[in-house]
């Protein structure tokens, strides 16, 4: 990757302002970043993921996963995967979803992430919640996917994860476009609902308004 001085040293310095909390709890043992994608979806699983990102290896171009394009994001996703010292991906499927809610549901895929951690983290930096049932310290930062390297990287993991399976179901079911909208409520997939009926991947707590059922 070809990049003028000026560029690198600019991004070398956003991710140093990106690393703060990661340098602040560094003396408690190793840091870990946990984030989710897919809590607003009317379809699909919702998906976690935690990193513990190398201390000496700065990856370029970390960010918010909402802020990166498609192809940097994927990109990314294996750079990451490459270079972590540990990474975790929890997935909780629809049906999970509709029995304990959505909020469990995510707090569920984050226990399944940050449990996958080998070596174990000593400290959780996470994206403005804590996480119920881990014995690990936490800290919770609002916008934490803008401000903390290590929840930013987890953002992509899980985005880019979670992307991949909505585009299988948009394979599995052409006619719904999840390729597109990932199972947001988009007015194309409002519609096609309507129009064809739920398929068994749709979240049925989160249509109960649509279908006049609440």
């Amino acid at each position: 990757m070809n990049i003028k001085p000026e560029k690198l040293e600019a991004e070398l310095e956003r991710l140093e302002q990106m690393s703060v909390y990661e340098k602040e709890y560094d003396s408690c043992g190793l840091v870990c970043g946990v984030d989710e994608a897919g809590r607003g979806p009317l379809a699909g699983p919702v998906v976690a993921a935690a990193v513990i990102l190398p201390k000496d290896d700065k990856i370029l171009f970390v960010n918010d996963s909402k802020k990166l394009s498609e192809k940097k994001r994927e990109a990314l996703f294996d750079e990451i995967k490459e270079k972590a010292v540990s990474y975790g991906i929890g997935i909780v499927d629809h049906k999970r979803i509709d029995e304990i809610n959505i909020l469990q549901a995510t707090f569920e895929a984050m226990r399944e992430a940050v449990g996958q951690l080998t070596p174990a983290p000593s400290v959780c930096l996470n994206d403005a919640v804590t996480i119920p049932g881990i014995d690990i310290k936490q800290v919770p930062i609002v916008k934490g996917d803008a401000k903390s390297v290590s929840i930013a990287a987890a953002s992509i993991l899980a985005k880019v994860t979670r992307d991949k399976i909505m585009v299988g179901l948009g394979e599995k079911y052409p006619e719904y476009g999840f390729e597109k909208h990932k199972g947001y409520g988009t007015k194309a997939h409002t519609e096609a609902i309507l129009k064809y009926g739920p398929v068994p991947e749709h979240r049925r707590t989160f249509l109960k308004k649509l279908l006049g059922e609440a």
